[in-house]
C-alpha cells in the first residue's frame, strides 16, 4: 500500500536521481587535463574541501562556482548545468530574493552609527 508520505519520499528520490555533481567534476577533470579534486579546487581557485563536499552532495555546485567553472572550462553554463544532471531549460529564482526588506520600525535608531 502507498501512501501519501511514500510518494512525496518516491517524488523527492526521483528529481535527485539525475542529479550527479560527481559527473560534472570528473568531466572537468578531464577537460582541463588534470590528475584529481587538489588540482581541479586550485584550477577553480576554491578550497580542497569544497570539491569534497560537493562530491559527497554535503554542498551545492553554487551559482558562482558555476562560473568559474564556466570561465576556466571555457563550457557554456548550460553545458556544465547538463553535465550535473540539471535539465531544466530555464533556471527561476524565487520571488522571495527580488521582495525588499521590511523598513525598520518608526523610532529606530539609525544604523549609520552618526548622531544627529
Amino acid at each position: 500500500m502507498t501512501t501519501t508520505t511514500d510518494t512525496a519520499e518516491t517524488n523527492s528520490i526521483s528529481d535527485h536521481v539525475n542529479y550527479d555533481p560527481n559527473h560534472l567534476l570528473d568531466a572537468l577533470i578531464e577537460k582541463l587535463h588534470l590528475k584529481n579534486d587538489a588540482a581541479l579546487s586550485r584550477a577553480l581557485e576554491v578550497a580542497p574541501p569544497v570539491i569534497s563536499k560537493i562530491r559527497h552532495r554535503r554542498l551545492p555546485v553554487g551559482a558562482s562556482l558555476l562560473i568559474r567553472m564556466h570561465e576556466v572550462s571555457e563550457l557554456s553554463i548550460r553545458e556544465l548545468r547538463e553535465l550535473m544532471g540539471d535539465r531544466r531549460e530555464k533556471f527561476r529564482i524565487s520571488d522571495k530574493q527580488f521582495k525588499p526588506k521590511p523598513a525598520s520600525a518608526p523610532g529606530a535608531a539609525p544604523t549609520s552609527g552618526s548622531a544627529e
